[in-house]
């Protein structure tokens, strides 16, 4: 398939497709006019690698589980480094959750405050939030 069909396929565009290229995450086969042709083998590095973005991942984590597909396992996942950017991930995103938790209660107690504060009729807001969370 030309590459017009492979971006429609894939839900992408064409300028997605050639950026791919030029990361080499995916490679284009020519024809004797020059034409990029790919085959479902691409349409699903690509179904992988914009799966993994939806998942919050960056195109350069993308990589191993497309070095995965590419070396003829059944799933990008199934090879170490892409087990090793899973648990990354994990990582990041239990750092993230745990960021958020905090700001989260802070913002309850900032609540609970001028909850109070508006019952009792004082008439400053205050914030006081603790420094350094979004940093």
């Amino acid at each position: 398939m030309r590459i017009g069909e492979l971006a429609e396929r894939a839900g992408t565009t064409t300028r997605t497709l050639r950026y791919y290229e030029s990361r080499g995450l995916l490679t284009a086969r020519r024809t004797e006019n020059g034409y990029r042709v790919y085959d479902e083998d691409d349409l699903r590095l690509l179904r992988q690698i914009r799966t993994l973005q939806d998942f919050g991942f960056e195109l350069e984590e993308t990589r191993p589980f497309v070095e995965c597909l590419r070396a003829g396992h059944p799933s990008g996942d199934s090879c170490p480094a892409s087990l090793a950017v899973y648990r990354a991930k994990l990582s990041e995103l239990d750092e993230l959750i745990g960021r958020l938790g905090s700001v989260r209660a802070q913002v309850g107690a900032q609540l609970a405050r001028a909850e109070a504060e508006a019952l009792t009729g004082c008439p400053e807001p205050r914030c006081e939030f603790e420094r350094g969370l979004g940093e």
